[in-house]
């Protein structure tokens, strides 16, 4: 992949993954909602900063126009901005909407303002969504992020399904636990799903090494976490079982934090 995009880049997943690229010889934008950490990004990997936010339909339009202004086209969109808020029904309105517009709009209005462009070419193309294990599973302490996530893998299947034999290869990257800002604030905050998944939490580098090895492929599912494909099967055949274990999870922590 030699012209790549990485949004939600100025740390985290992203960071790595602009930088993995990068080290592999391709032309890379960082896109980050904070500035300075997109710059800070851009110049280490020798890549362009355009910050913006993500769930801002404008801006995704500027960066994709700016990405065939510097770079000629995109070969490979890493569509990797998303929030985690804890939370239950009770959310305010503004979470949940919030959490929509990243972890879902943004995908839509990537694929709105791509698209048209990637089809017209007729050249392979390649998406790449970060998605998040609780897109196939669930996530307990934060109702917006399940919701929202399972949401996003919805789209990205819908991607592959429409748009595979045009020559588009759409991926969903659903790791659990990664070492990054959203998980530490997960699990300061007394997060149960925090401090399950810190405990099997792979660095960002290791998640994009083994993103740089499935593109290679076309697998669907990008998944860090093996054990997430059992968990997964588990969930879809037997999902009453499925569903007890994680109430008995639920439980537990009520119970420790009592």
């Amino acid at each position: 992949m030699k012209r790549v995009v990485v949004t939600g880049a100025g740390g985290g997943i992203g960071a790595a993954l602009a930088r993995r690229f990068a080290a592999d010889g391709a032309e890379v934008i960082v896109n980050d909602l904070d500035p300075v950490a997109a710059q800070a990004v851009a110049s280490e990997i020798g890549g362009l900063a355009v910050p913006g936010d993500a769930a801002n339909e404008e801006h995704t339009r500027h960066l994709i126009d700016t990405a065939w202004a510097e770079l000629g086209g995109v070969d490979l969109f890493c569509a990797n901005a998303g929030v985690l808020t804890a939370g239950d029904e009770n959310a305010a309105d503004e979470i949940w909407l919030r959490d929509f517009g990243v972890n879902v709009m943004s995908h839509v209005y990537v694929t709105r303002a791509l698209l048209p462009r990637w089809l017209d070419q007729g050249e392979p193309k390649r998406l790449l969504m970060t998605v998040s294990a609780a897109g196939l599973l669930s996530l307990l302490g934060s109702a917006p992020y399940a919701v929202t996530k399972h949401a996003a893998l919805a789209y990205a299947e819908w991607l592959r399904a429409t748009y595979a034999h045009r020559g588009v290869t759409v991926q969903a990257l659903c790791p659990q636990g990664v070492r990054t800002d959203m998980l530490t604030r997960g699990s300061e905050r007394g997060s149960a799903s925090a401090a399950l998944l810190a405990e099997s939490a792979m660095e960002p580098g290791e998640v994009a090494s083994i993103v740089a090895e499935a593109l290679k492929g076309d697998s669907f599912l990008i998944l860090p976490h093996p054990e997430v494909a059992e968990f997964y099967r588990l969930r879809a055949s037997d999902t009453d079982r499925w569903l007890g274990g994680m109430n008995k999870m639920q439980r537990a922590f009520e119970g420790s934090s009592r």
